[in-house]
């Protein structure tokens, strides 16, 4: 069961089984379905993108499920957008990172500021999720006002568009110039914090062993 998108990405892996398909915004009927024919007995695999457990379906399969039904449960770990995104600029979350979703469909436009300020205030590296659509542009908008008023302008920026797919894009840029019409919802951005350069290329945050230790280029 799935996001039509998303289980067309494994069709190679589907003959032979049979498959419940659903659009955008039909997470808990699908969750639902899921669960019920569990409980009738087959085994059932949900298909998300990413990691199951990160924004993904596990959380609303878990939440619905009836205590004591006896259904086992396996979330099966996958690599989210952060990682791919990170492997694609190079090593942008080697020191504490947080991971934000801009949606506002689930969490209140306050509280995803809230939490906007307090990752910029701690000086963490920031990987944006679902940063800006065609109709949603504010939450975008205001973060980058939040993370602009925050910290320097000539702070490294890393677009990484269809992270690990085929059509791959990635950008490196700085806070000041970043572009916000570049970034879509296939789009993971990365911010660094004050330690993050770029470095031949790549987007790279010291994790501290050169200052502790010495040595390095």
């Amino acid at each position: 069961m799935g996001y039509k998108p998303y289980l067309a990405l494994v069709e190679d892996l589907l003959a032979g089984k049979a498959l419940v398909t659903s659009g955008m915004k039909e997470e808990m009927p699908r969750a639902q379905a899921a669960i019920d024919t569990a409980l009738a007995g087959k085994r059932t695999a949900v298909v998300s993108t990413g990691d199951a457990g990160v924004y993904g379906m596990a959380g609303l399969v878990l939440e619905l499920l009836p205590e004591g039904c006896g259904v086992t449960v396996e979330v099966v770990p996958g690599v989210t957008a952060a990682s791919a995104a990170a492997a694609c600029l190079g090593a942008p979350l080697m020191n504490d990172f947080a991971v934000i979703s801009l949606s506002d469909l689930m969490t209140p436009l306050p509280v995803i500021e809230r939490r906007l300020c307090a990752a910029a205030e701690g000086d963490f590296v920031i990987a944006l999720y679902n940063p800006r659509s065609h109709r949603r542009h504010e939450p975008f908008a205001r973060a980058l006002a939040i993370l602009r008023a925050a910290r320097a302008p000539e702070t490294p920026v890393g677009l990484v568009r269809d992270a690990l797919r085929e059509g791959q894009q990635v950008t490196l840029t700085t806070l000041g110039d970043l572009d916000e019409t570049a970034v879509d919802m296939l789009t993971t951005v990365i911010i660094g914090n004050s330690g993050t350069v770029i470095k031949d290329g790549r987007m790279v945050t010291p994790r501290g062993y050169i200052e502790k230790y010495g040595g390095g280029a």
